[in-house]
């Protein structure tokens, strides 16, 4: 053993330098760390509202769009399809859609802000598949409802508003996602009036 004299100040300076070093260590690590919490852009993205264009919509069509990673559809509704609507109130399981995923807009009988368009989630409310617009031959399906939606997984039948009916596998209305109308000429879905 040496019985050398004893550099205090050596030893305090390797001490602050180490423990600096190690701090800027943690924090190098850390930062990105942190930043793997925050969703990616990509995941931003997806998750952001969609500004869609009707004006060019005719009477009788389906567009789709993708929000959240679903398909909306919006549809173009004809004066022959509401007519129709309330007609059909009795073979409905929900026709005034008072179930709670509905917002306040989506409880009439057009389910929808403007009665010419109805826009909602192309997802069938029982286990998830996409159901098949028919405009014109969806009579072969409900007897005297000549347009409607058919989900060919398992039977599951939507009006033109997108309300189930009675008897089929899936207990719910279709979705109507939140939306509003920026101007006459465009929609956008993912964001209810006055959300910014």
């Amino acid at each position: 053993m040496s019985n050398a004299p004893v550099d205090t100040g050596r030893r305090r300076f390797l001490t602050a330098a180490t423990a600096v070093i190690g701090g800027a260590g943690a924090v190098a690590v850390a930062v990105p760390f942190v930043k793997s919490w925050n969703p990616s852009a990509k995941a931003k993205a997806a998750g952001a509202p969609v500004e869609v264009n009707i004006s060019k919509l005719e009477p009788g069509q389906l567009i789709r769009v993708e929000w959240r990673g679903k398909p909306v559809w919006i549809v173009r509704r004809t004066d022959a399809v509401l007519a129709e609507l309330p007609k059909i109130d009795a073979d409905l399981r929900d026709p005034n859609s008072l179930e709670p995923q509905q917002p306040s807009y989506a409880q009439n009988p057009e389910r929808s802000i403007k009665p010419e368009y109805f826009i909602a989630v192309g997802i069938c409310t029982h286990l998830g598949c996409s159901p098949t617009y028919l405009p014109d031959s969806f009579g072969e399906q409900v007897e005297g409802v000549n347009s409607g939606f058919f989900c060919p997984c398992h039977g599951s039948k939507f009006d033109m508003a997108g309300r189930v009916f009675q008897g089929v596998p899936a207990p719910l209305n279709l979705v109507i996602p939140p939306h509003h109308y920026v101007d006459d000429n465009n929609v956008m879905i993912g964001l209810e009036q006055g959300e910014a």
